[in-house]
């Protein structure tokens, strides 16, 4: 793996980020009142069961960066990378906004160290009340804090922040050093009990276990924090699993081995007082020490913040992802050589002064933590996706398990929900408005990305080997699988639309554009050019069809191997769509010279005669229907259900008119309304108009005089028809709209067995 010549850093910068996001906040001020709680054993069980989802999350990071270069921007990269730009960038402006704002959060907690220094200033001095509301106020340390944070990146960058993490986490070394050897009165006289918790020594009734999980367990979840420094490191590949995987590890010794510390030397009930600072009564010098390891802990937190948060931000602008081309210039300037992100930075610290400024942020700390779970989810999610699609390409040096990323995806998103149900709707909601947003204004960046790609590929192959496989049952209904060709694809709609109708909701339509010559480069080339502009016509009306081209030196061997592809949907192509314009029919005898080709393979065959009017107002159907048409009949009449059940069709109504000779017409009549009735058919018996036949009136006359406003018009033809007559059973009509001329291979069911059966 190639490591990037401009990063500075190695492993460690990512091992300590981690681990000082880990042993955090809720360390000091909030997991000594877990086991007071619920005990030593049960507050293991939060350890185990927390870290049951994290590592899952560390192997998948682990995974994922040992396979790829992991560039600018941690998590949102990786992501982006990975299920495209536009769901990535998603995740990513969520994912930056929750860093942003734990920066906010991080550096208000640290105020909370300076809270007793606040206190006992106030308490041993005479000062002005509204001065000493002043000095209560959690803005009087944080606020000066983050200042001076900010001045540290915008002046110094990266570089004296890793400096100053290394110093701070040296103090939450020395402070948990300090309180692993302090000793209490209350360890000798009492001596461990691994069960014994607040129940056993008050009346107060303590919390439930899940309750107690879901204040501890966000202090388990930083050991993503240093994958942010990615495109400030020398071989990312190496730093971010081993960093990651031993902040996780270690974390999780730690925090073990503290929870026996505190169920051996601290009284139950002294723990479940939130309002007491336990860790400095047990420490060497805590009076000092822990204050400093408070600060430490959530400085250095903030600290990871502040110097991942406008990384992400400058790697989402770099992508182009914002709606303004001149804020994603701004936003993705760096400084010197590494681009420090010096207007990324900005923007992260003026968001997180206005949260400070606020000062209630635990609503928006919960919302956030929601934020996070969905990464972690998504990190996993990719793990697993990328397992299942089997590509060659992907080759971790570090390889997780399947079922691990499957798991740790799964238990994220239950997390969420079983954390808080409401916050939960709050940032799916949020994270659906943000999808629709970016959605709209990145309409660019749809494509699906390789891992989609992959894992789409793998289902289709097992699917359409289970098909080839498995046991035919004779299937009596009749779905359509349409094969179309045109040479005049970019000239002539026609077909096109019709294939997206006929396919859209009840069938698989395959369009072929033809160029007619012997492959070479040069025209591979130009095949792959009408391809791409074909496909993009396709996204652009929304039809849901396959679109391909062939190279061929006449339109015989073009259908000779078309009629020969594979069906794409696991179902055997069946029917053939031609095209011709009814104005110039110049392909029209290549179509009737190859009807007998398509014949013999007992294909159905539809001939689109397209005229200047096209397909009008899309509101009048008529379906002709004559003495000749008993096998044509039925499919003719599912054609024109088919296609009036696309969204262009909506509104418009089918009407079937039928010659027949008139001693038969009542019953033709019957049969007809009958046939529609059974077969639930959206045809009003009112729309079904006989005709008697005459003599001295040819059936054309009676359907131009009919018809002649139709939007498309539905007309059999026998091939017998076509060998005596040649052409003039397409062209006869002329002057109307477009016509659909269909023969159908066999007669077709429209009644379901068991109603065919029943009459």
């Amino acid at each position: 793996m190639p490591q990037n010549q401009s990063g500075k850093f190695g492993t460690a910068p990512v091992f300590f980020t981690a681990i000082s996001t880990i042993l955090g906040a809720i360390l000091f001020l909030r997991f000594g009142f877990a086991v007071g709680q619920l005990g030593f054993i049960s507050t293991i069980a939060i350890v185990v069961v927390g870290h049951m989802v994290t590592i899952p999350t560390a192997m998948a990071i682990a995974e994922i960066a040992t396979n790829q270069k992991v560039e600018g921007g941690g998590e949102y990269f990786i992501i982006s990378r990975s299920f495209g730009l536009v769901i990535g960038s998603t995740i990513g402006i969520a994912l930056y906004l929750s860093q942003a704002i734990s920066v906010a959060f991080y550096v208000m907690a640290f105020a909370e160290a300076f809270t007793p220094l606040m206190h006992w200033i106030v308490e041993r001095s005479s000062l002005h009340p509204q001065f000493e509301s002043f000095l209560l106020m959690k803005q009087t340390i944080s606020v000066p804090a983050l200042l001076l944070l900010t001045y540290i990146m915008l002046t110094k960058g990266a570089d004296l922040g890793v400096k100053m993490l290394y110093f701070v986490v040296a103090i939450l070394g020395v402070s948990l050093l300090a309180f692993a050897f302090g000793h209490t009165a209350y360890a000798e006289g009492q001596g461990f009990d691994p069960i014994r918790n607040i129940s056993t020594v008050s009346d107060t009734m303590p919390l439930s276990f899940f309750t107690v999980f879901a204040i501890i367990f966000p202090a388990f979840t930083g050991m993503t924090a240093g994958v942010g420094l990615s495109g400030d490191l020398r071989d990312p590949g190496k730093s971010i699993p081993l960093g990651t995987m031993a902040a996780t590890l270690g974390g999780m010794v730690i925090y073990v081995l503290i929870a026996y510390k505190f169920a051996l030397s601290a009284d139950p009930v002294a723990l479940s007082d939130t309002s007491r600072l336990v860790m400095q009564d047990i420490a060497l010098f805590g009076w000092i020490v822990i204050p400093l390891g408070l600060a430490a802990a959530t400085i250095s937190s903030a600290l990871g913040s502040i110097m991942v948060a406008p990384r992400t931000l400058q790697a989402i602008a770099r992508d182009r992802i914002f709606p303004s081309s001149i804020v994603n210039h701004w936003l993705s300037r760096g400084r010197g050589k590494t681009l420090e992100p010096v207007n990324a930075s900005t923007i992260t610290v003026l968001l997180a002064l206005v949260f400070i400024l606020m000062g209630a942020i635990d609503s928006v700390a919960q919302v956030i933590s929601m934020f996070f779970m969905l990464t972690y989810g998504s990190l996993c999610l990719i793990s697993f996706l990328n397992h299942f699609a089997a590509d060659p390409s992907y080759r971790p040096r570090f390889k997780s398990r399947w079922y691990i990323s499957l798991f740790g995806a799964i238990a994220w998103i239950g997390l969420m929900f079983f954390m808080s149900p409401s916050y939960a709707m709050i940032a799916i909601v949020a994270i659906t408005a943000l999808y629709l947003f970016n959605s709209y204004y990145n309409r660019d960046k749809h494509s699906l990305a390789v891992i989609f790609q992959g894992v789409i590929f793998q289902f289709s192959r097992s699917l359409q080997v289970f098909l080839q496989n498995a046991k035919k049952e004779t299937i009596s209904t009749w779905r359509p699988s349409a094969v179309a060709i045109s040479e005049h694809s970019f000239q002539r709609l026609g077909a096109f639309d019709l294939l997206a109708w006929i396919s859209q909701k009840y069938g698989f339509g395959t369009y072929i554009h033809v160029l007619k010559g012997y492959l070479s480069r040069e025209t591979n080339q130009k095949a792959q050019s009408c391809r791409e502009r074909l496909i993009k016509m396709a996204e652009d009306k929304d039809s849901n069809i396959f679109i391909d081209t062939v190279v061929s030196p006449s339109y015989t061997s073009t259908i000779a191997q078309v009629v020969q592809l594979p069906g794409i949907a696991g179902t055997e192509n069946n029917l053939f769509l031609f095209e011709f314009s009814a104005s110039q029919p110049d392909n029209l005898p290549d179509i009737i010279d190859n009807l007998k080709l398509i014949k013999s393979v007992d294909f159905d065959v539809v001939i689109l005669s397209s005229s200047i009017r096209g397909f009008g107002l899309h509101k009048h159907i008529h379906v002709w229907i004559t003495t000749r048409d008993y096998d044509n009949a039925n499919l003719m009449i599912l054609l024109a259900y088919i296609i009036i059940g696309h969204r262009d069709w909506r509104g418009a109504e089918i009407e079937i008119y039928a010659i027949y000779p008139e001693d038969r017409i009542n019953e033709e009549r019957n049969r007809l309304a009958e046939l529609i009735e059974a077969g639930q058919l959206p045809i009003s018996t009112k729309n079904i108009t006989l005709i008697p036949q005459q003599m001295d009136i040819s059936a054309d006359h009676i359907i131009k005089e009919k018809s002649r406003d139709a939007d498309l018009c539905i007309i059999g033809f026998r091939e017998e028809s076509v060998v005596h007559v040649e052409d003039n059973v397409f062209v006869r009509l002329k002057d109307m709209g477009n016509i659909l001329f269909v023969n159908s291979a066999a007669q077709k069911k429209i009644v379901p067995d068991q109603q065919m059966d029943n009459g």
